[in-house]
C-alpha cells in the first residue's frame, strides 16, 4: 500500500524530496516543513504526483 511520492516547494516550485507514504492511513496530500536550499530556510512542501 505504500507509494513514492514527490515533494514540491509552494515558494520555488522546485522538486527536491522524494518520499512514501502509505494510501490508506493518508488518502489526503501530504504537507511538510522541509529545507529549501534555495531560499536557504524551512518552507512548506506539497505533494504533487
Amino acid at each position: 500500500m505504500r507509494v513514492n511520492i514527490t515533494m514540491q516547494c509552494v515558494e520555488t516550485g522546485e522538486r527536491l524530496y522524494i518520499t512514501t507514504k502509505n494510501k490508506r492511513n493518508n488518502p489526503e496530500r501530504l504537507e511538510l516543513k522541509k529545507y529549501s536550499q534555495k531560499l536557504r530556510r524551512k518552507s512548506l512542501f506539497k505533494e504533487v504526483k
